[in-house]
């Protein structure tokens, strides 16, 4: 059998622990057996981004923009445990935020839906996507701890010398300080890609904040919004039917249960980041949600939404058996086929990129899963298989 063709590689971004086992799979069993597959590869692997001190996170978010799709593995963001596990020379920040914030982008998941496998909320019959906001915010923090008494102070130095002060906090003890930013642009990226993504799918958008609270900074956002929507989409919105709804974010918390879905939702960074887990759980499983971070000029990158699956790979490295789900990690890879094949107007790719999204359905829906969707499932005969077996079933299918 002749293997589709491509046209322009993915830039590949490889990862770590278990899933970057699991992304040798996926490629292995699932896609180089139909596809040439082109890629432009780098090890975003915690080892390499230590010994390239990052850079090779910078190098891959520019070929991504050169490029147009991306494909990510999931990654350690590492902390104190880490720094000495892994011997790191510094507790480097997150690739997802670097890249992110060099793509200014905005993260879409939804969760993979397959019958038998209901909501814990009982009302949610349609798929949720959750918009997150991908720069700023405590992913782009300064913090220092305060060893003493002391006054905290923020300010703003502009061009002319010109300052604007105000006091944070007087401490009379040890404590914790945090600076967080944002950016008229960025938010106003995010405000177009909202209302773009709401419009390609034909759904209300909703979006909050607690700008009774954050009086300035979280009302900035209200406010970007407010003014994107009435100027350039208000008019697109009304003709599609669709509705552009504003709130307080612990208001859409209380209404999303009562909601049967078929909703955007758009969040800052950490709500989205929050959420989206929250999402992701209620819907049956982390390993069940798609993610795709998308930039204002149409740069698409494609990654798992959930972390690196720690616990699976040591259990690995032992020898002992592993069943982890690779669901969320196939749905990345043909999504960033799809976007390729779209790109390059290659029809038998974008078809391979739909069937292997529905082999991999179809599979578990005939009964054939991993571990963690043992006690989810409600079919009359389950074969719970280890992850290799799990894409060989794909595999025969396609």
């Amino acid at each position: 059998m002749a293997k589709i063709s491509m046209k322009t590689p993915l830039v590949e971004m490889d990862g770590d622990e278990m899933t970057r086992i699991i992304w040798q799979q996926i490629k292995d069993i699932v896609i180089c057996p139909f596809v040439d597959l082109k890629t432009e590869y780098y090890d975003l692997g915690l080892v390499n981004r230590d010994k390239t001190d990052d850079q090779v996170t910078i190098d891959s978010a520019n070929r991504t923009k050169e490029l147009g799709v991306a494909v990510k593995c999931a990654t350690i963001t590492p902390n104190a445990q880490r720094m000495t596990e892994y011997n790191l020379k510094e507790m480097w920040k997150s690739p997802n935020g670097t890249i992110r914030a060099m793509l200014d982008g905005t993260v879409f998941r939804a969760p993979i839906l397959v019958k038998g496998i209901t909501p814990f909320v009982s009302c949610w019959k349609k798929p949720i996507t959750i918009a997150r906001h991908a720069y700023g915010d405590v992913y782009k923090n300064s913090e220092l701890r305060v060893e003493g008494a002391a006054k905290a102070e923020l300010v703003v130095t502009y061009p002319d010398g010109r300052k604007e002060t105000k006091v944070i906090h007087e401490f009379d003890g040890p404590g914790i300080i945090q600076g967080l930013h944002n950016t008229d642009k960025s938010i106003t990226s995010f405000a177009r890609a909202c209302f773009t993504y709401a419009l390609d799918i034909k759904q209300d958008l909703w979006f909050a904040t607690k700008d009774t609270i954050s009086k300035t900074y979280d009302h900035r956002f209200k406010d970007i919004f407010a003014e994107v929507y009435e100027n350039e989409f208000k008019a697109k919105f009304e003709e599609a039917g669709i509705e552009y709804f504003y709130t307080l974010i612990d208001d859409v918390v209380a209404r999303i249960m009562r909601n049967e879905g078929g909703i955007l939702w758009a969040c800052k960074n950490y709500d989205g980041d929050v959420m989206s887990d929250m999402l992701a759980s209620a819907n049956g499983s982390l390993a069940m949600m798609t993610s795709v971070l998308v930039s204002p000029n149409g740069v698409y990158e494609y990654e798992a939404a959930h972390g690196t699956v720690t616990r699976h790979y040591y259990k690995y490295l032992k020898g002992e058996a592993t069943s982890t789900n690779p669901m969320a990690t196939i749905f990345a890879w043909s999504g960033a086929l799809r976007k390729r094949a779209q790109m390059d107007e290659l029809p038998d790719l974008e078809d391979f990129a739909d069937r292997l999204e529905k082999a991999s359905i179809q599979t578990i829906e005939e009964g054939t899963i991993t571990g963690d969707l043992k006690n989810l499932i409600d079919i009359p005969e389950k074969n719970v298989v280890n992850t290799e077996e799990f894409l060989k079933a794909i595999a025969a299918k396609l």
